[in-house]
């Protein structure tokens, strides 16, 4: 008797049919993945955080300690950079300038990119006369360049910031181009069924903007955050460099650039090890801020639609 070929189960047929689900984290990090610069621009500046952080277990030198018996000396297995005009260690003071540099880009950033949200959220979401009005403020600041506004503030006080006086400075200037963004997306979101079901509802007007509304308008604020961190950085080193930024004792890369100005052709490494890490670090920085504007676009087919 000839025997009959049995067919795959239904249920083993239907399981491999089955598309294969990923999370969004998932997602996000396989798109932000393809981008080997960004991984490795993200491993730079997680090391110079780390290198930062824990300087003074890495040297035995103090940046702000002078010693004029050991002024300019040369690149040494002692002082690997030579030393300042000074006789500060000029690596020990690139370590413990990041803590600064850093500190100065990243808290900066947290005021302008929270300005920025909440003030574009609102002009966008209110429309009408309040939103001609918010915009044309931030037309106002726009129209005149930062690094001006900052020297004008900086010049105004008389003397050189601390750092928690350049970061607020920094943050209150650094918001108007991502309330022109936030605003746009929220214009385009406001209109969305799940936002007028929640206005009918009777939610007030700032629970649905930042319950509802903002979530969805999230993506090119962790772009334009990032790339703000990069300007931050910029920014400070470059008003330390013209003199109105820090106090010249207080160990940052700009303040590093200002001292070394005068030792350019004699003692080179002073201005280029600063130099090169500010650079290496605001150019890792921009790489990451591409790569999440790939993985993190709305408009992409393959990639993901929304975070969170």
């Amino acid at each position: 008797m000839a025997t009959i070929n049995v067919p795959p189960m239904e249920e083993e047929s239907q399981l491999q049919a089955l598309p294969t689900t990923e999370s969004s984290a998932r997602r996000f990090w396989r798109r932000f993945s393809r981008h080997r610069l960004a991984i490795v621009g993200l491993a730079i500046l997680l090391f110079l955080i780390f290198v930062s952080i824990f300087a003074p277990l890495l040297t035995p030198y103090s940046p702000t300690t002078a010693n004029l018996t050991q002024v300019l000396l040369p690149p040494s297995p002692a002082h690997p950079l030579g030393t300042d005009e000074l006789g500060q260690d000029v690596l020990a003071r690139l370590m413990y300038g990041g803590r600064v540099s850093f500190l100065v880009g990243f808290s900066s950033m947290i005021i302008s990119t929270t300005i920025g949200v909440v003030y574009g959220a609102l002009s966008g979401y209110l429309g009408g006369v309040w939103d001609r009005l918010m915009m044309r403020f931030v037309d106002l600041v726009m129209s005149f360049p930062t690094i001006f506004l900052l020297l004008v503030v900086l010049n105004l006080t008389g003397s050189n910031a601390s750092v928690g006086l350049m970061i607020l400075y920094l943050g209150l200037f650094g918001w108007t181009g991502l309330a022109r963004i936030v605003r746009s997306q929220v214009l385009s979101l406001k209109s969305q069924e799940y936002v007028e079901a929640a206005r009918a509802q009777g939610s007030r007007t700032l629970r649905i903007v930042f319950k509802h509304v903002l979530p969805g308008a999230m993506a090119p604020v962790w772009v334009s955050a990032a790339f703000g961190v990069a300007g931050a950085m910029l920014s400070e080193a470059s008003l330390d460099f013209l003199g109105f930024g820090l106090s010249p004792d207080i160990p940052s890369w700009g303040n590093m650039l200002d001292s070394a100005e005068n030792y350019i052709v004699t003692h080179p490494i002073m201005i280029l090890a600063p130099g090169l890490i500010i650079t290496i670090a605001v150019v890792s920085i921009n790489f990451i801020g591409d790569a999440l504007r790939d993985a993190l676009d709305p408009r992409s087919t393959t990639g993901m639609q929304r975070i969170g």
